[in-house]
């Protein structure tokens, strides 16, 4: 049963993550837990489906202030397939160099920020130009994606290195540059893609371990609440302390 295929691809992706990338995840997790501490953010950023980590996090029940979604509407919404805002234009937009400088100049970043990215392949101009301009901006950038499955993929940007080259830490998605895990009779193309998968399985693997580290430190955490708990009275006054928070933290961005 291709079912059982597709479930087993994705939990040997998770395994292979356990045994390799455990202690990158703790670093991405430590930088991670210095911006929040210090009332700042981190940024994240995805195109496509690698938008989907991004949504994931927060807002979210469980999840807690201090992740800022970096979401440009072009580069996430292309489920009309054809007319506009199509798969043509964003398959453009992705690759357009210039574009992601364009992004980053709409916000006020400071240097005790982390951004993180998450990109497959790591070779598209928007994430490079992403990454360059929180360099410039003395940003740590924290990279997830299949970099050893990428390694020598050329860039499409003109500085001439991909994301991963780019990051101050990478975390491998361990998924296989196909990204497709399912082969199918009769046809070229496999199905049942596994990057999500991975993606979310890293981000609440690397949340969690950045709420236990700031947890150790002392800071109080602002975390999202469920609000569908019956009996739970207060759950409207924590989710209006979680607002409250991230209106501060995000005053001056």
């Amino acid at each position: 049963m291709l079912a059982k295929e597709w479930l087993d691809n994705v939990r040997k992706i998770q395994d292979t993550i356990q045994e390799t990338q455990m202690e990158h995840i703790r670093r991405a997790a430590s930088v991670m837990a210095d911006s929040i501490e210090a009332g700042r953010w981190v940024h994240t950023f995805g195109c496509g489906h690698a938008t989907l980590p991004v949504e994931e996090m927060y807002p979210r029940i469980g999840g807690f202030v201090g992740f800022h979604p970096l979401i440009e509407q072009p580069l996430t919404f292309f489920t009309r397939i054809t007319g506009e805002s199509g798969i043509n234009q964003f398959l453009f937009l992705e690759r357009a160099e210039g574009y992601g400088t364009a992004i980053m100049s709409s916000w006020n970043f400071d240097a005790r920020d982390t951004l993180w990215i998450f990109s497959h392949t790591g070779i598209n101009a928007v994430n490079i130009d992403v990454a360059l301009e929180a360099r410039k901006r003395g940003m740590k950038v924290i990279v997830y994606g299949s970099a050893a499955q990428t390694q020598g993929k050329k860039p499409r940007h003109s500085c001439g290195k991909n994301l991963f080259e780019l990051a101050d830490l990478v975390v491998d998605s361990c998924v296989p540059l196909t990204d497709a895990s399912v082969s199918l009779k009769n046809h070229f193309d496999k199905i049942g893609p596994v990057s999500t998968m991975a993606f979310v399985t890293l981000v609440w693997m690397t949340v969690t371990t950045c709420a236990g580290i700031l947890a150790d430190r002392g800071v109080q955490l602002h975390i999202h609440p469920s609000h569908n708990v019956p009996g739970d009275t207060t759950a409207m006054e924590r989710l209006n302390g979680c607002i409250e928070a991230y209106k501060k933290r995000s005053f001056g961005l």
